[in-house]
């Protein structure tokens, strides 16, 4: 078969597909030169990743029979339009989720230690400063308690925090209670329609004075704007942030300068046992497809 990643990031992904699957298969990536739509004519399979599976593309792939993300969000595949041609869309569910936890707490790290100070403290040949924070005694709550959501909860735990979670259907009442208990807040939802711009002017203003933030979610559940009142008004003392409003980030944005905010491109569910597990499921798939049986973890129906 014919596959395409269709991603403008995580490359590097496609090998371990590639090993996945073994001869037979070949796996392209696509030409960031060119529209997709011109590039799936002849493709049996979609891997979207951040790529947006349009109408169109859906359309104009003729032979597609396959759209498997490799990931476990699917906001940017048009699932209408791969019923309309009768082309099942699966995802990876949580097979990151270990990693995205890990990264969660590493941002909170670097926050708690002044990462960005005590890299010109390093620069200058300072010893000693900045004087740091630490985790332990602090209060977590998790928004989305999922399986990366209770990772997190088992890891956080360990090292002496607190922890109390919310799930995505939890309302609003449930959150704002949330956001009012915790020092730091870690969002672990997925993008939907419900949580675009959950956290809002009124989220923000929930929380403590002084708390931290962190995102390894979407960016599209924080309203930007929001989060950059929150942070200059002094309601947030640290935001730890791997994904951002619009991707990639431009790095010049003065948020990005902001010696209380650390960030991180996109990376936090980028490791090699979770890129293995991905492709597992991945390959799978396609071999399911093949054999003409059924498939693992369809999100279109």
């Amino acid at each position: 078969m014919r596959i395409l990643f269709c991603g403008t990031g995580w490359p590097e992904i496609v090998p371990f597909i590639q090993r996945r699957l073994g001869e037979g298969h070949e796996v392209l990536l696509r030409d960031m030169s060119r529209p997709l739509v011109e590039q799936v004519a002849d493709v049996d399979v979609l891997l979207p990743s951040n790529g947006h599976v349009t109408a169109e593309v859906v359309a104009a792939a003729s032979k597609l029979r396959l759209i498997q993300q490799p990931a476990a969000g699917f906001e940017g595949i048009d699932l209408e339009a791969a019923r309309e041609r009768d082309v099942p869309v699966c995802n990876a569910p949580a097979k990151n989720a270990n990693a995205v936890a890990e990264a969660a707490l590493l941002l909170m790290l670097m926050i708690a230690r002044r990462v960005p100070e005590a890299r010109r403290a390093f620069a200058a040949r300072e010893l000693g400063r900045p004087v740091g924070r630490e985790l332990r005694g602090r209060r977590l709550g998790i928004v989305g308690f999922g399986q990366t959501g209770r990772a997190l909860e088992r890891s956080a735990q360990a090292l002496g925090l607190e922890v109390r979670g919310v799930g995505s259907r939890g309302g609003r009442p449930g959150l704002l209670q949330l956001l009012g208990w915790a020092d730091i807040v870690s969002l672990h939802l997925p993008l939907t329609a419900e949580t675009r711009g959950l956290m809002d002017a009124e989220a923000f203003a929930a929380m403590r004075e002084g708390s931290w933030f962190i995102n390894c979610a979407r960016g599209g559940i924080v309203d930007a704007k929001a989060l950059s009142e929150a942070l200059a008004g002094g309601r947030l003392d640290g935001v730890g942030l791997d994904v951002h409003a619009v991707e990639p980030a431009d790095p010049t944005d003065p948020i990005y300068a902001d010696d209380r905010v650390v960030a991180l491109p996109h990376v936090a569910g980028s490791s090699e046992p979770a890129f293995v597990a991905i492709a597992e499921v991945v390959g799978a798939n396609i071999e399911r497809l093949a054999a003409g049986e059924s498939l693992l973890h369809r999100v279109d129906r």
